[in-house]
This record gives structure tokens, C-alpha cells and sequence, in this order.
């Protein structure tokens, strides 16, 4: 049988998807053979992507499934070594067939993902299959897959995704469908690492807590230097450390000093109540850089995202919040361009 021609070459283009040079050299190898140059390629392509493991794959993109009726949320982040490739045709498609399997097959998990089949064949050598074909590592790093009443997310530019989760009334799940999304848009922006303020860790709380006073004190130094106004030092920085007895303690400091300053006693509660809401605004900073229902609402900053979620409908609650960014806690070895050229010309 005669091997490479134009005709074959096409075909076995059309079928595999593997650049032209390497269908001619299969073709040739297999005497015009359509499923022995298949079979061919595929072998070769493996040894390809195995040697291609190694690389680091930091680029790539975070793609985002959300089904008709919004009570169900796929997430992947696919890594890619190029944000050349991360923009080629063939890799977005990968990513939503990748995002559409883990929806269909409710994945939650890369470990999940790495043991499905998928095309009647195991993840790994369907994945293996493409690094070949795409000509660079690819990861399927992480995945994520959210159910509940209303669910809605937001993927900004493939670098960042984010998916929200709610329960409410039937006869809000519409309007919050649209509010989870463009809470979903703050998240990206604003990078809270949870839901409310009672769910951070004590131990980061008291950590942050030392952190921050110090920050201020040093900060202070230098404005001692300048002559200028000095910033409150908080004694906390979380409604999370604002017990009972720490406001009711703060409040009566409040009076004392208002007392001493010969305030007259009928409007020094209405005093102290304002006083007292400031002092818990300065003692929570933590929870409006880490808590996404304390922070300012991007989309309207005279109200905290909380308050602009009970502006909607008060039976909306956030149970679950999912952030993906791009890469993040990726270490991408670093080499000169000169070494990167010099290394590619010796394999």
C-alpha cells in the first residue's frame, strides 16, 4: 500500500488532530494505513506527553458550568505551560468538554476527575492524548462541583472564577440568581477567603490581630516624624472577638470620658451609641479584608455586601462560596531566555 498522500494526510489530520509532518511521517510508517497510523501516533504522542510531565503548567484557564435552572455549578481550572496556548481554540474547547464531564458525572475533586473515563477511555491517557496533540503539559488541577437552591458564579477574563451558593424563598430564587452573580463579581474583585466573619480561624484572628496593631504602631512612628495625626490603635480586629462584656467595657469607657469632659448627662447615650459603632468598625478590619458578607459592596460601597443581599429579599443566606484564581500556590521555575532557547535547540 503506498503511504503518505495529500488525501490520506488530510484524513488522518481530520481524525487525530496532530500536525501535518507528524501524519505524513505515521502515514509513511504505516504503509497509508488509516488505524495503524492512528494507533502510531497515539504511541507517540504518549512518549511525548510523558517527557512533557515534568513542565510546569502555570497559565491556562478557569472555566464555569452553571445548568438551566441554576441549582447546579461545575468550576475547573485547566493549566496549560503558555497563556499562548491557553488562547488556542483546541484548549478552550478541552476545557469545557473537561467542565462539561465534571458536571455530568458530579465531580468534586482533580483526584475524582484523574479516576473517571471519559470518550471510553481513562482521564489520564484522554489528557495525555491532547498534551500531545496541544504540544505542551496540561493539568487538570482543580474541580469543583456546587448543588443547591440558587446557585451562580463568575468567571472574569478565565483567570479567576468564583461560584456562589443560596437558600431562600421560592419566590426569590430569580432576583437572587442575578444577585449571586454580581456578588460572584465582587468576590473575584475583593478575594474574601469566607462567608462571614464567624467562620475565620482563632488562631489567624489572634495572629492578624498582633500583625496589625504592629503595622500601625510602626506607621505611627513615622507620622510622630512628620508632625502629623496619629491612627487609633484597635485593641481587635474581628466582631468575633467583640464579646459581651468587651463592648459593655468600651461603652462604659466611653461615658466615663464624656462625664469627665462635663458632657451634659441626657444626650450622652446618644452620644456613646454613635462612639460605640464607630469603635466596632475599627475593631473588625479583618473581617471587611477576609469576610465577603463585611465587605464593601463594589457594586454600591454605601452598604456592605450583607446589607445590599437583605436590600434584595431577607430570606437570601450564602451557604457555600467557592474562589478559583489562576495558578495560585503554582511555584514557576524561572530560566533566562537565553538558557529557554539554548534548551530547546538541544532536544
Amino acid at each position: 500500500m503506498a503511504g503518505a498522500t495529500p488525501k490520506l494526510i488530510k484524513e488522518l489530520r481530520e481524525k487525530s488532530g496532530a500536525g501535518m509532518l507528524d501524519c505524513k511521517n505515521a502515514l509513511n510508517e504505516c504503509d497509508g494505513n488509516i488505524e495503524e497510523a492512528m494507533k502510531f501516533l497515539r504511541e507517540a504522542g504518549l512518549a511525548k506527553a510523558a517527557k512533557k510531565s515534568g513542565n510546569v503548567a502555570a497559565e491556562g484557564l478557569i472555566t464555569i458550568l452553571i445548568n438551566e435552572d441554576n441549582t447546579k455549578a461545575s468550576m475547573t481550572e485547566v493549566n496549560s505551560q503558555t497563556d499562548f496556548v491557553a488562547k488556542n481554540d483546541q484548549f478552550i474547547a478541552l476545557t469545557n468538554q473537561i467542565t462539561t464531564h465534571v458536571q455530568d458525572n458530579n465531580l468534586n475533586d482533580a483526584e475524582a476527575l484523574a479516576n473517571s473515563s471519559i470518550e471510553g477511555q481513562e482521564f489520564t491517557t484522554f489528557l495525555n492524548e491532547k498534551i500531545a496533540v496541544i504540544g505542551e503539559n496540561l493539568v487538570a488541577r482543580k474541580v469543583i462541583t456546587v448543588e443547591g437552591t440558587v446557585v451562580n458564579g463568575y468567571v472574569h477574563m478565565g483567570k479567576v472564577g468564583v461560584i456562589l451558593a443560596a437558600k431562600c424563598d421560592d419566590a426569590a430564587k430569580e432576583k437572587t440568581a442575578d444577585l449571586l452573580k454580581k456578588v460572584a463579581m465582587h468576590a473575584a474583585s475583593m478575594k474574601p477567603s469566607v462567608i462571614s466573619y464567624t467562620d475565620l480561624d482563632a488562631e489567624f484572628i489572634e495572629s492578624e490581630n498582633k500583625a496589625i496593631i504592629a503595622d500601625i504602631e510602626k506607621e505611627n512612628e513615622e507620622l510622630v516624624r512628620l508632625g502629623k495625626p496619629l491612627k487609633n490603635i484597635p485593641q481587635f480586629v474581628s466582631k468575633q472577638q467583640l464579646t459581651d462584656d468587651a463592648v459593655e467595657a468600651a461603652r462604659n469607657e466611653m461615658r466615663e470620658e464624656l462625664i469627665a469632659q462635663g458632657k451634659p448627662e441626657k444626650i450622652i447615650d446618644n452620644i456613646v451609641a454613635g462612639k460605640i459603632s464607630r469603635w466596632i468598625e475599627d475593631n473588625s478590619q479583618l473581617d471587611r479584608t477576609h469576610a465577603l458578607l463585611s465587605q464593601t459592596y463594589v457594586m454600591d460601597d454605601s452598604m456592605t455586601v450583607e446589607e445590599a443581599i437583605k436590600a434584595v429579599d431577607a430570606s437570601i443566606e450564602i451557604v457555600e462560596y467557592v474562589r478559583f484564581e489562576l495558578g495560585e500556590g503554582i511555584e514557576k521555575k524561572e530560566e533566562d531566555f537565553a538558557a529557554e532557547v539554548a534548551a530547546q535547540m538541544g532536544n
